[in-house]
C-alpha cells in the first residue's frame, strides 16, 4: 500500500497534467452514482417536470389545407 502511495505521490510531483486527468476521469463516474442520491437527501431535490416531447393534437377533424395562403 506503501508503494503505491509513493508511486501517485511521485507522478503527481513529476508530472500533474497526468496526474490529474486521471483523478478526474476516475471522479466523475464515481459523481454520477455518488451526487443524485446525496443531493435528495441533503437538499431534498425533486427533479422537474417532464418538457412535452409533442404539441398536443385536437379533438376534432382536420380540415384540408386549400392553397398556400392562410384564411
Amino acid at each position: 500500500m506503501a508503494t503505491i502511495y509513493r508511486t501517485v505521490q511521485r507522478v503527481a510531483h513529476e508530472s500533474p497534467v497526468i496526474f490529474w486527468s486521471l483523478a478526474l476521469g476516475f471522479a466523475g463516474p464515481i459523481a454520477v452514482v455518488v451526487v443524485p442520491p446525496v443531493r435528495k437527501s441533503i437538499t431534498g431535490y425533486k427533479a422537474p417536470e417532464r418538457i412535452p416531447t409533442t404539441f398536443p393534437v385536437p379533438n376534432r377533424p382536420r380540415q384540408p389545407v386549400s392553397g398556400y395562403e392562410d384564411p
